[in-house]
């Protein structure tokens, strides 16, 4: 699953922890409602990314929901024959934006670091949050979410390529991504080009010389 989006993976993971909740296989407005999302355009083509991976499967007219397909339940085993590990994406900046890098694998999460939630791990790189603990080369846990009340430190993909750790402050006019480092300054942008894709719940880091 290497060549899906941040958002396809969030709709695979939501129907692959919720696949016992449902009497029905859930509609596109359940899937909505369920992951906070507002164009149901949107996420039409995101299915549509997904049915041409065949990763999910439509119903037929009388059931018009979606399902995962064979391949992704295949999937879905062999990542659960790993316990306590979350995907292992890339490096996220804490500093500057830097394009978003993703290079997945699995690393051993405890699960006190973690939510019940889908979460994923980034290696942080730069020093704009170190007032807040986190360093160059640290570990974050990122719980998987397009959503974040002000205050809580998040990813931020800016204009749809770069990423960033920050803090973030929104309002209708302006979204700011704010670093822990007194010597930087907020960054600041049209609430468009900000989208979160997840928000901070747990930190590791590695004392190891290098």
């Amino acid at each position: 699953m290497n060549t899906l989006s941040r958002k396809q993976k969030e709709i695979i993971d939501f129907l692959q922890q919720n696949q016992h909740v449902f009497t029905y296989p859930p509609t596109l407005d359940e899937l909505c409602a369920a992951l906070g999302l507002k164009s149901r355009g949107s996420l039409h083509r995101l299915i549509q990314g997904l049915i041409e991976t065949d990763l999910i499967e439509p119903l037929d007219r009388k059931h018009p929901g979606i399902r995962l397909t064979e391949k992704a339940r295949k999937i879905a085993r062999e990542t659960t024959q790993m316990p306590n590990s979350l995907r292992y994406v890339g490096i996220i900046a804490a500093g500057k934006p830097i394009e978003a890098i993703e290079d997945e694998r699995f690393m051993s999460i405890p699960d006190e670091i973690k939510t019940e939630k889908p979460c994923y791990v980034l290696k942080v790189k730069g020093d704009s949050m170190i007032e807040e603990g986190i360093y160059d080369g640290d570990w974050v846990v990122i719980e998987q979410r397009c959503h974040a009340r002000n205050g809580e430190i998040v990813v931020a993909l800016v204009d749809k390529a770069e990423a960033t750790l920050k803090f973030i402050e929104q309002y209708p006019h302006e979204t700011l991504l704010i670093p822990a480092n007194s010597k930087m300054e907020a960054m600041r942008y049209h609430p468009t080009q900000v989208e979160i894709q997840g928000v901070l719940v747990g930190q590791m880091r590695s004392y190891r010389s290098h």
